[in-house]
């Protein structure tokens, strides 16, 4: 089974309350894909025919508000990595994070065992001057890092042009206001890209991280648009995916969107959203119970063909 991750970053399962943008802002798809009710906490645990969504810690054991770079190397790599520093980092991964991406990130890992892998983000052309260099900065996220020490090719804007790649707010609207020649697209049609992307590959993986950008703004608005965003494109990816070949896996690293009221990250589960065959997401879900297990659910879809029937 191929399996399409989808990182968003900073999004929590909260409570349906005002300060909520997944309570006050209409998301058709989710609500229809969770039985009339929206992306809140209550619904932690929800199963169907259609789709698991399930909430899992991102603490790990360890004191302090939850972070991007320990979060997200958790996530990718399978490892507690607060656990393995001592504390939440928040930014970019320190050398010590960098070491345990290199070895354990999960492109390396699926490349090993042989299985075609692909991170789908397009980047703009500085980042490829400072690719010749061998990555020397220090300011790069997990999933640049992962690509890199995985052996992966960095998409380009000409990749994203000839619709091989999405850009990271979907719809290229930020790389228009920075003078780039690229076409508008809708979150509808980012989300067919997407799903016609995946289908070339074993492993796909999109990182989203405007929804942890919005949740520091703590604007209701600026929420409310990258709800609304989000809902579309989602839509549009599992409605152009057989679940039978597919498992669309969607996760956060930790919360913050789902909590308006102060624009700071929050000690909420984050959810892990399950969308594809019904088999599958019965082996898995039960086994989601922090940031560390998702890596191994991707495994496990993966290898699913190989499996005995649950």
């Amino acid at each position: 089974m191929r399996v399409l991750f989808i990182f968003v970053d900073g999004v929590g399962l909260g409570e349906p309350a005002p300060e909520n943008p997944f309570t006050f802002t209409e998301t058709p798809f989710l609500t229809s894909l969770l039985s009339g009710k929206p992306l809140t906490r209550e619904m932690s645990g929800f199963h169907d025919g259609r789709a698991t969504l399930q909430g899992i810690d991102a603490r790990l054991g360890v004191e302090g508000l939850p972070q991007s770079a320990t979060g997200q190397a958790a996530l990718f790599t399978g490892t507690n990595a607060p656990a393995l520093l001592g504390y939440h980092l928040n930014g970019f991964p320190n050398s010590t994070l960098r070491r345990l991406l290199a070895e354990r990130g999960i492109f390396a890992q699926l490349r090993r065992e042989g299985y075609r892998c692909a991170f789908v983000n397009a980047y703009r052309p500085a980042f490829f001057e400072e690719l010749q260099q061998g990555l020397p900065g220090r300011r790069h996220s997990c999933s640049t890092l992962i690509t890199y020490y995985g052996g992966l090719p960095f998409y380009s804007l000409e990749d994203l042009k000839a619709g091989k790649a999405l850009y990271m707010d979907l719809t290229n609207e930020l790389l228009q206001r920075m003078g780039f020649p690229v076409p508008l697209i809708t979150p509808e049609e980012a989300g067919r890209r997407l799903a016609r992307i995946a289908r070339q590959f074993d492993f796909a993986l999109f990182e989203y991280f405007l929804s942890d950008y919005a949740g520091h703004l703590a604007s209701r608005e600026e929420a409310g648009k990258i709800v609304s965003t989000l809902d579309h494109f989602l839509g549009a990816v599992a409605q152009s995916l057989d679940p039978e070949e597919t498992l669309l896996i969607l996760a956060s690293d930790h919360g913050n969107l789902e909590d308006l009221s102060h624009g700071r990250h929050t000690l909420n589960e984050v959810p892990v959203l399950l969308i594809g065959a019904e088999a599958v997401r019965r082996r898995v879900a039960p086994r989601l119970r922090d940031l560390t297990d998702v890596l191994p659910a991707v495994r496990t879809a993966l290898a699913w063909g190989g499996l005995p029937s649950p």
